[in-house]
């Protein structure tokens, strides 16, 4: 068997590109053939393995061949690969030529010179190096030559002499150039990079090699570092102080510190140190000259410039504590100051946009929404109780309490975004305030109610009444003492149903749902029995008209009567006046067919509450006057005589001196003067004498003569309040007995406190010991013989 065998220059490798005896070359496989071969000899008969191909020539390549010519199989001829007889070497100084060559392309980028040798050549060589065992020698030489080239440029750093701005510059600059020739290094040293450097753990990358050279010698060099850092500081204190700043030059420098993993040891805490120096003193000196509005204002620019240098040039890491800072020093440590001087002042002149930013700015430090909702708080008790406590004030308490109240709701609602704790304190605070007057509220609210229901209050729609009422309702449900509205309530409804001054049957009923929504059947129960008499006694009047067209009885009177049923409507106090005959005959008329239908029922007649439509002729032309029963007996006498005196008018009557006082004023002083009182004057005095006034003249046909309103007297204020007290005796005496029966004993404290539970008004614990007491008396209930402090049930 014959072997043939090429070989160049004695070097075992073969040039991929040339054919020069360098070692960039690539390791040639040697073919055998079968001994029969000869070493230049060729089958002259042999047929080719591959038929000629038909091809189209296009562009600069060729398609593939499109005919294949059936190929017939030949013998197989047998191979065989055998090693080379000796290994290939290298140069002996193949190692020093080459890091020579490595080394000027490295000083080349370093000093910014053009090189001489190609990026391919150099990265070959490396890569053969590499291959050759040299990785080692050539990492440190790498090294060494790099930590020469970073010495070097410290030189530059090191003179007390330059501007900072112009060191800080020099200093980016360098760092700049540095991050640059260590890419373009790394490019040429690639390989070495991803064989020698991976397979050794302990040793950095290129990149990081760099990196720690240049923080080895440049930025952990004390002077340096520290003129870096203050220069820093300098640019960014100049920035908050409204000057203009490089920002790009900041941001390019603290990336380097970041890199050079020193940001946070060398430059933040030195950073949020002097921020918060800065802002600490801004904070104490801004409170006392700016108001709270400008201060706020301050305070949320100051938050969005922090922000803004967090995105241009801080680290991100560094946001938390740098805002943290800021809210600290500018918030958190004048949390009170501000509440104090400026949270009273927001409200009142309900700042809207303010509010919302110091709610916003609050809801940003620990405990600000806790202390602002408790400010919040003591002003509307504090504002509230004005309202509330003043007497003079009493005739807008009400509707001063609505508009406060919508003030302060649009304010949790706009500027403290709904917050359900600042709408249950705004709730507690109303409910504080408006009970620190007793009973009062309740009577001024429930004379508001009536003022908006009764006829003639043309201020609203009645979709704007529906939601009046449910406003009133709101401040209806903090009061305490709600029995006491209800007696002032039953009270003026009874007026507008009999008198006929209720605005609208709807409204009515609507305010009647509401309350008997929020307090129970058991609550509007009586009033619920003031709409079914009225309705009764429309019923009653068509029947008894029947029963008098049935009867052929002539009665010259129209008459209308209203059954009411004692328990339900208010205790009137009983008067008695000369009525004249024809009413007196159609009161016992509409008396015995009363009775007749209702067996054992006692009327008594209520002539305080009545009125009349009068016909009235004058020299101008016949008028009707509508007017009350009292009005109508005076009037009436003038039918006889043209003039009477005050002492006649009394006897004739019989009407209390005080109400036919007021009855004469409304005839001969007021607007509509159908009277002529002498002498002129606007009080009625015992010597006076009054006339028929033939002379009245009113454009109205119908003209309603209104009685003058005694004012409600302090001893009826006190009757009033006198009833409710008496009732809340026997809802006490009720609930006592009530919770005894079930419990059999039980001791004090615990009946006490299932009275608290139980009862709706307020109570104090003496008023229920006097109940306790009393009970005992009657005998409902009794102390236990071998333990006073304990009750006993008395079957």
């Amino acid at each position: 068997m014959s072997r043939q065998r090429k070989q160049e220059d004695n070097c075992p490798f073969q040039r991929s590109v040339d054919t020069s005896g360098s070692p960039n070359c690539k390791l040639r496989r040697l073919f055998e053939t079968d001994e029969n071969m000869s070493d230049n000899s060729v089958d002259p008969n042999r047929r080719p393995n591959f038929s000629n191909v038909g091809y189209v020539q296009v562009g600069n390549g060729f398609s593939r061949n499109l005919n294949m010519v059936q190929l017939k199989p030949t013998a197989a001829k047998k191979i065989v690969i055998k090693n080379l007889k000796s290994e290939p070497k290298l140069p002996d100084d193949y190692r020093d030529q080459t890091w020579e060559k490595l080394s000027s392309a490295v000083l080349a980028i370093q000093q910014s010179k053009p090189n001489q040798y190609s990026l391919e050549e150099l990265y070959q060589a490396v890569e053969n190096m590499c291959n050759h065992k040299m990785a080692h020698t050539l990492y440190t030489n790498l090294y060494t030559l790099t930590e020469t080239h970073v010495c070097q440029n410290i030189q530059q750093f090191l003179s007390e002499n330059m501007d900072r701005f112009l060191f800080l510059r020099k200093m980016n600059e360098t760092w700049l150039s540095h991050c640059n020739q260590m890419i373009m290094i790394r490019s040429i040293f690639l390989y070495l990079d991803r064989t020698y450097v991976l397979q050794n753990p302990n040793i950095s990358s290129i990149w990081d090699m760099g990196l720690e050279l240049f923080r080895k010698y440049i930025v952990l060099n004390t002077l340096v570092q520290t003129r870096i850092v203050e220069g820093l500081l300098m640019l960014i204190e100049k920035e908050r102080h409204g000057d203009k700043v490089d920002r790009t030059l900041l941001k390019s420098l603290l990336r380097m510190l970041t890199d050079l993993q020193i940001y946070e040891s060398a430059f933040e805490q030195k950073f949020l140190q002097s921020t918060e120096r800065l802002y600490a003193t801004e904070g104490q000196r801004l409170m006392q000259e700016f108001e709270v509005p400008a201060y706020l204002s301050h305070v949320h620019k100051r938050i969005e410039e922090e922000n803004e240098r967090v995105i241009h040039y801080l680290d991100s890491s560094t946001k938390y504590q740098l805002i943290h800072t800021v809210e600290k020093q500018l918030l958190s440590e004048h949390i009170s100051n501000i509440l104090q001087k400026g949270l009273d002042s927001l409200l009142e002149e309900n700042r809207i946009d303010d509010l919302s930013l110091l709610y916003q700015l609050f809801s940003r430090v620990k405990n600000g929404l806790i202390e602002l909702c408790s400010a919040f708080n003591a002003y509307i008790k504090k504002r509230g109780r004005t309202i509330v406590i003043d007497p003079e004030k009493d005739k807008t308490m009400v509707q001063e309490l609505l508009d406060f109240k919508d003030t302060m709701d649009s304010v949790v609602q706009i500027c403290f975004n709904r917050n359900e704790k600042f709408s249950n304190s705004l709730k507690e605070a109303f409910e504080y305030f408006i009970n620190q007057r007793t009973n009062k509220p309740a009577e001024l609210i429930a004379k508001f109610v009536d003022s908006k229901l009764r006829a003639g209050n043309k201020e609203a729609t009645e979709e704007e009444l529906e939601r009046l009422l449910d406003k009133i309702m709101v401040l209806f449900r903090f009061i305490h003492g709600k029995d006491v509205f209800e007696a002032f309530y039953k009270k003026d409804l009874a007026k507008r149903l009999l008198v006929g001054k209720s605005a609208s049957v709807d409204s009515e009923k609507s305010m009647l749902s509401k309350l008997k929504q929020e307090c129970g059947g058991g609550f509007t129960s009586k009033l619920e029995g003031m709409f079914k008499d009225m309705e009764l006694s429309k019923d009653i009047n068509i029947a008894f008209k029947q029963h008098l067209n049935n009867a052929q009885d002539l009665i010259p009177l129209d008459m209308t009567v209203n059954i009411l049923t004692m328990g339900y409507w208010p205790t009137y106090t009983a008067t008695d006046v000369t009525l004249p005959e024809e009413m007196v005959k159609f009161q016992d008329i509409f008396k015995d067919f009363y009775l007749s239908k209702h067996s054992g029922r006692k009327l008594q007649w209520q002539p305080t509450l009545g009125h009349c439509v009068l016909k009235a002729q004058f020299r101008a032309g016949p008028k009707e006057l509508v007017v009350s029963l009292f009005q109508t007996l005076v009037i009436l006498l003038f039918n006889k005589y043209d003039e009477l005196s005050f002492d006649y008018i009394k006897v004739v009557t019989n009407i209390e001196d005080g109400e036919l006082r007021r009855t004469l004023q409304s005839l001969a002083c007021g607007k509509a003067r159908v009277l002529v009182k002498i002498p002129k004057g606007r009080e009625v005095e015992d010597n006076d004498k009054f006339k028929f006034n033939n002379e009245f003249v009113n454009k109205l046909f119908r003209i309603k003569i209104n009685q003058i309103q005694m004012k409600e007297t302090s001893e009826e204020q006190k009757a009033t309040e006198e009833r409710v007290f008496q009732d809340r005796q026997y809802q006490i005496d009720a609930a006592i007995v009530r919770i005894m029966k079930m419990r059999k004993t039980l001791s004090h404290n615990l009946l006490i406190s299932e009275l608290y539970n139980q009862l709706k008004f307020p109570v104090k614990p003496a008023d229920l010991k006097k109940r306790i007491e009393s009970l005992i008396d009657r005998d409902y209930m009794e102390r236990d013989k071998d333990n006073p402090n304990q009750y006993n049930y008395v079957a």
